[in-house]
Order: structure tokens, then C-alpha cells, then sequence
């Protein structure tokens, strides 16, 4: 295993940010734990997040699901990007619960013959206009759902992170209303959940029976601009990305770095390479952001390559080949944040973490 760079994952803080969410909500919280928990990794992760209080685990495959059931994990699994003509069948073995949000999936669902009945959730569409029910809503017919059991209705806020935008009440008003729908062929034990991270920070109106969190219990912002950084909302960011300078050396003034040249340094200076780069997570686009040594920050110069990056140490530094920088973590000492490489990317947070390859080595603290 290299340790030219690692992404360490303080599980105690993913534990604090779900027992703050769950404590705000007051009800039920299904922690989002998809595409590999965010980047910070899908098994320990979701057990840490049971650990602090979540009752229910979401992901978006089917995969990921029954990797959590084969880490031997038992609690409730939603997984809500299931296409048509996929191994539903499968799914129900592994007792994990299954989004439906068309008719031809729910057909096949139905199809699914076994010792257990399929249990369903379905999601609506109330404004996002990106998965769930809308014209298909009203053709639903009982006896589509005769032989499947249906759990829950779920739906997604498209601007939760803008409070006060009229969509966002428009949408839960429109939930409302679909509920009521369904709730009127007789499904009144339903678990209704619409919130996600932003919601259930700043809108308690729509808890409902569960909120579904996601970037929050990974100790980052929905929104830096509207909702306000981290340390503002109480959570704790929980990873810190870690490599190593390759090199350090000195160079004269004048000097164009990386492909392209597209810039040259402006006085004599000490550049150090950072042995990271696209292929593990690191934009190529990034400007203005850097890593941090020395007790102070070093930005980039020039352009990110596959595998590493260059950065302006400045001529005073003291950064020697093999030490260790802090890409990002959160911020408590200076250092650059997820927020700071989102924003120098043109992108968010939820990107600059999730995106972290897997060539990175992943240390777990407790």
C-alpha cells in the first residue's frame, strides 16, 4: 500500500453530526451512505452511523446495499436507484427495502415471487423534476401493489438549501396532498420522508416520520452561501486529506510551471509537488485553493496533473521532500476545507469529497 497520500475519516465526528441531526429532527434518520459514504467509505461509516442514532441506512445501488448486509449489517437498507430489469428479486432476499417510482418497475417488483413480500417505498415527484411518480401517479391501480408491501412515500426538496424559496413549499404542500392520496386507499402505517441534510436543519415542518442526511453527517454544509459554513451549523467535518511532497526545490523567478506554462513564478521561490492528482480526486480545473505546511497555506501553481500537483511553498519555507501537507480538513488550523476546493473548483463540497479516488488510502479514528 502506498503512503504517498490518505484520507483520514474521524468516525467520532460522523457519530456527534448524527446524533445532532437526529436531535434536531425528532424523528426516525436514514443515514445516506451512498457512493461509498460520500468518499469516506460505505462499511464504517454506516456503522458509525448507527452507532450515533440513525435508524435507517440509504444508498442509491442495489450493490451497495448488499455490501452492507454482507459487512453483516441488519438495520433497515433503503435503495432508491434500482432501474427496471434489475435483480429485484435479490433485493428482497437481502431484506433490503426498494424506491419505486415508475409503473414498469413497480409491474416488475410485483412480479417477485418468494417467502417475502417486496417491500416498497414510493417516491413521488413534487417539483424537483428528477426522479419519482407524476403522470404515472394517477394510473397506479390496487392492483399493482396487491402483492407488495408499501412502507413508505418519499419525495426530494430541489432548493431546501434556500429557505424561504417558494418552491420548497410548494413541493411539501404537494407531498402533502400525494400522501393523502395514498393514505386514502387504506396505507395509513406509511413512513413519510421528504427531508434531506438542508431540510432538517432549517425546516422542522417537514420531519415527517424520517429525515434522510447526507452530507450533514459527514460534517459539511448543504450550502456555505445560505445555511452558513460548518462550525456555524454544529458539525464537524469528518475528513482530512493527507499526502506527501514528492520534492521541494527551489526555483528562480520566471520559471513557467506545469502543462501549458500557464503560469510563472513571479520571484525566486520553493515549489513542492504534491504527489496527488486527478486520477485521485484532485480537480484539474482548481484554482486558489492548495494544501497547507508549515503552519501556513501554500496555493497552487499551475495545472493539476493525473498524479500530482504543484504548489508555491513561498522562499521562506521550511517543507522538505517526504513531509506531510493537509490538502484539506476542517479548517481549525488554517488549513484549506472541502468548501475552499469546491469553491476553487467551480463546484460543492459534496464533489471535492465524494469524488476522492480510490487509490487513496482510507485511516479510520475513533
Amino acid at each position: 500500500m502506498t503512503n504517498r497520500a490518505e484520507a483520514v475519516v474521524n468516525l467520532s465526528a460522523i457519530k456527534a453530526n448524527v446524533a445532532l441531526l437526529k436531535a434536531k429532527a425528532g424523528v426516525d434518520l436514514l443515514a445516506v451512505v451512498k457512493a461509498d459514504a460520500y468518499g469516506h467509505g460505505l462499511v464504517p461509516v454506516a456503522k458509525a452511523a448507527l452507532e450515533g442514532g440513525a435508524t435507517w441506512l440509504g444508498v442509491a445501488l442495489l450493490e451497495e446495499a448488499i455490501a452492507l448486509r454482507s459487512a453483516g449489517i441488519t438495520a433497515p437498507i433503503l435503495a432508491w436507484l434500482i432501474p427496471p430489469g434489475s435483480d429485484f428479486k435479490s433485493a428482497v432476499d437481502h431484506d433490503i427495502d426498494i424506491a419505486v417510482s415508475s409503473l414498469i418497475a413497480l409491474h416488475e417488483v410485483s412480479a417477485v415471487k418468494g417467502a417475502k413480500r417486496p417491500r416498497v417505498h414510493l417516491e413521488v415527484d413534487t417539483g424537483m423534476t428528477r426522479g419519482g411518480f407524476l403522470s404515472e401517479w394517477d394510473q397506479i391501480d390496487l392492483q399493482d401493489i396487491r402483492d407488495i408491501e408499501i412502507v413508505g412515500i418519499f419525495s426530494h426538496f430541489a432548493r431546501a438549501d434556500e429557505p424561504g424559496q417558494a418552491q420548497n413549499l410548494e413541493q411539501l404542500n404537494r407531498f402533502k396532498k400525494m400522501v393523502a392520496n395514498l393514505e386514502s386507499f387504506g396505507y395509513n402505517n406509511l413512513i413519510r420522508h421528504l427531508s434531506n441534510s438542508a431540510a432538517t436543519l432549517v425546516d422542522h415542518a417537514s420531519a415527517f416520520d424520517m429525515v434522510r442526511t447526507g452530507i450533514a453527517i459527514y460534517g459539511l454544509s448543504p450550502d456555505v452561501k445560505t445555511l452558513g459554513t460548518s462550525e456555524k451549523l454544529s458539525l464537524k467535518p469528518a475528513m482530512t486529506l493527507r499526502a506527501k511532497l514528492h520534492l521541494v526545490k527551489e526555483v528562480p523567478a520566471g520559471s513557467p510551471v506545469g502543462y501549458g506554462a500557464t503560469e510563472v513564478t513571479k520571484v525566486d521561490t520553493k515549489l513542492g509537488l504534491v504527489a496527488m492528482g486527478y486520477a485521485d480526486g484532485i480537480p484539474r480545473i482548481a484554482k486558489n485553493a492548495g494544501i497547507f505546511v508549515d503552519g501556513k497555506r501554500a496555493p497552487i501553481i499551475g495545472r493539476v496533473s493525473m498524479d500530482q500537483f504543484v504548489v508555491d511553498l513561498g522562499a521562506s519555507s521550511k517543507a522538505q521532500s517526504g513531509d506531510w501537507v493537509i490538502v484539506f480538513g476542517p479548517g481549525d488550523s488554517g488549513e484549506y476545507t472541502a468548501d475552499d476546493w469546491g469553491s476553487a473548483s467551480g463546484s460543492i463540497n459534496y464533489e471535492i469529497v465524494t469524488r476522492i479516488g480510490p487509490r487513496v488510502n482510507r485511516i479510520y479514528e475513533l
